[in-house]
């Protein structure tokens, strides 16, 4: 036998009958029949849907990196050198090559933009999440009075003095 390994040791298995094979396929079509219906699995899909939280509108936009802020300059350029080519990728790959290219004292000014940026990103996230807190803090159904209402009304009742409301 020219390129084939020979079979060694084989046990010969005895042919199954039709009817054994149309039982285990009968069974077979059975447990698939038993899964859930299509209205269950219906809204267990649409549960997987509402479970993603919605993104905030008012969020601010993470800022750029480096090689992102020179991408903006590069494409006004690029178009302007080549205006036939209109293919996102060709840009795109003709930025990363030169981004690579550049050495990092030419990079140098496109990464203190993007520190620029993020700064800019840090301050207004920080903003942001304070605005989230005082709606919360706003929301909370545990009292009417602010922190320095309860604390002034436990600091009268501690000196001895009531209020009597007759």
């Amino acid at each position: 036998m020219k390129g084939a390994k020979a079979k060694k040791d084989v046990v010969a298995t005895p042919k199954k009958d039709s009817k054994e094979l149309s039982k285990k396929a009968e069974e077979t079509n059975l447990k698939r029949k038993k899964s859930a219906p299509k209205e269950e699995k219906a809204t267990k899909r649409q549960v997987r849907k509402d479970r993603k939280a919605k993104k905030d509108p008012n969020k601010p936009k993470r800022p750029p990196s480096a090689f992102f802020v020179f991408l903006e300059e590069f494409r006004k350029t690029y178009k302007s050198d080549n205006p036939n080519v209109k293919a996102v990728a060709v840009i795109g790959k003709a930025g990363g090559d030169k981004w690579k290219s550049m050495s990092d004292a030419e990079k140098a000014p496109y990464i203190a933009k993007a520190e620029k940026r993020k700064a800019e990103y840090d301050r207004n996230i920080q903003a942001y999440q304070q605005k989230g807190k005082l709606a919360d803090e706003g929301t909370g159904e545990v009292s009417d009075k602010s922190k320095s209402e309860v604390n002034d009304d436990e600091d009268e009742d501690e000196s001895g003095e009531e209020e009597d409301d007759e």
